[in-house]
């Protein structure tokens, strides 16, 4: 493993694999949880590293922790940044392949 590879390792966390995600991988768009500190620069190079195609484009959402309680105990849940990555006509990811735990 080279020293970018193993930089790149903490930014894709897992692939979405969901109803919709299945539907927006038909369209070139794949889904992915990526660190919440990830810019979409770093998120872009580390698909470009991983699967070996280049991204068109990466949109991200946040999603807040939210509150959750555990009888008296009062919590969060975790909060984490999803990427939406589009690839241009005729490349794919085999996410169900790469070796990775689906979310």
């Amino acid at each position: 493993m080279t020293a970018r590879e193993y930089e790149d390792r903490g930014i894709l966390v897992k692939p979405v694999v969901t109803e919709k995600a299945t539907r927006l991988a038909s369209l070139g768009q794949y889904v992915f949880i990526v660190a919440p500190h990830a810019p979409k620069g770093a998120i872009a190079d580390a698909v470009r590293n991983r699967y070996g195609v280049s991204p068109v484009s990466v949109t991200v959402q946040r999603y807040a922790g939210t509150a959750v309680r555990f009888g008296r105990r009062e919590g969060t849940t975790k909060r984490f940044k999803k990427a939406i990555v589009t690839l241009p006509q005729g490349q794919t990811i085999d996410v169900l392949k790469s070796g990775e735990k689906p979310a």
